[in-house]
């Protein structure tokens, strides 16, 4: 099968690399340092400067930008993507790029939305791994568009990238779990190296708990600004439900509740091991 690649950055390296094995992978990228790597290093089989044949020659499209980009992208070239072609985007946030692609009509190609749940620290081809979706989630967003035909293709595609657990879910339930599991984490990562006091030398005593937590701390400001920002009111609502319990810890060191913090401490502790049996948490 050909597929085209549009963005060749950490991720859409990645997928890359985990296809290009039983499928002929080709890119578009307005970085030409870009291509040439991955030209390079057999991470792709053609590289494309033009946008327009790079469209017409493939079959199943990625689209692996930042949101502003994918919608500007679809807005531009709508009108070039074959009828038959599969475009799958890869984006973190569903809710408002599906809403802002609907908005511009209907379309003679199919989309689907998709999120390997998938990343680094680090961003570009250079840093790509296959590993990095080794054994791990997919998730995928039908719309009223979508038949079931391309939605197994794109369930098939992201088993041979290395993904085991394929998940189907609405793009609101997608926005309000990704709120908590990815943009949350981050919020706290930023604000714990943000509120180190300048007083503290602290390079002698940094230690796994720490240097775990603000991994993600090394961030693509401008990706994650627009991840944020377009998913406004869901992470608003898990930051406050994080200052709601960030209180119970603050009001038992108050009151030097000692019952308290150890219950504090267990309910997370049990929280933590049915996420890893897979159970689900109702609060």
């Amino acid at each position: 099968m050909k597929i085209g690649i549009v963005g060749l950055g950490l991720i859409g390296g990645t997928i890359a690399k985990a296809l290009n094995t039983k499928h002929n992978i080709s890119a578009y990228d307005i970085s030409n340092e870009s291509l040439s790597y991955a030209l390079k290093n057999q991470i792709i089989h053609k590289a494309y400067t033009n946008l327009h044949l790079f469209l017409q020659e493939n079959e199943v499209i990625y689209l692996c930008l930042y949101p502003n980009s994918l919608i500007n992208f679809i807005f531009e070239n709508k009108v070039f993507i074959p009828k038959n072609s599969v475009i799958i985007e890869i984006s973190g946030i569903k809710q408002h790029i599906i809403s802002s692609v609907e908005q511009l009509g209907e379309l003679e190609f199919e989309m689907v939305y998709s999120h390997p749940v998938a990343g680094r620290e680090k961003s570009g081809v250079w840093f790509s791994d296959k590993d990095i979706f080794s054994k791990g989630n997919y998730v995928i967003t039908p719309t009223k568009n979508n038949n079931e035909t391309t939605l197994k293709l794109a369930e098939k595609l992201a088993k041979e990238m290395g993904f085991n657990n394929i998940s189907y879910v609405s793009p609101k339930e997608h926005d309000d779990i990704i709120a908590y599991t990815s943009q949350l984490t981050h919020v706290l990562s930023i604000s714990l190296v943000n509120a180190l006091s300048t007083n503290l030398d602290t390079s002698r005593f940094i230690g796994d708990s720490y240097r775990d937590l603000t991994r993600i701390s090394m961030i693509n400001d401008t990706l994650w600004s627009e991840l944020f920002l377009y998913n406004r009111d869901a992470l608003l609502e898990q930051i406050n439900h994080f200052r709601v319990q960030l209180d119970h810890i603050q009001h038992a060191l108050l009151m030097n509740d000692k019952e308290n913090l150890m219950n504090l401490m267990q309910s997370s502790t049990q929280i933590r091991q049915s996420i890893e049996e897979g159970k689900t948490h109702d609060r």
